[in-house]
């Protein structure tokens, strides 16, 4: 899924981007434009770092039990 349509930033990219180590907003825009435009796309993302991480958590609970 498309979040930043200005820059054609996906959904996929941030998740890399957050897998790769970002950790916030401003750490995912250090690696993608995202938001940088017109920032309707700021909350978006921002809830697609949160989903990933969530993603990672539950995973590393899983493998720890």
């Amino acid at each position: 899924m498309y979040v930043c349509i200005c820059h054609g930033i996906t959904e996929r990219q941030i998740h890399r981007a957050v897998e790769q180590g970002a950790r916030t907003l401003g750490d995912v825009q250090m690696k993608l434009p995202v938001g940088a435009c017109c920032g309707r796309c700021q909350d978006c993302a921002r809830e697609v770092i949160r989903d990933c991480q969530r993603a990672q958590s539950a995973s590393s609970a899983a493998v720890a039990a």
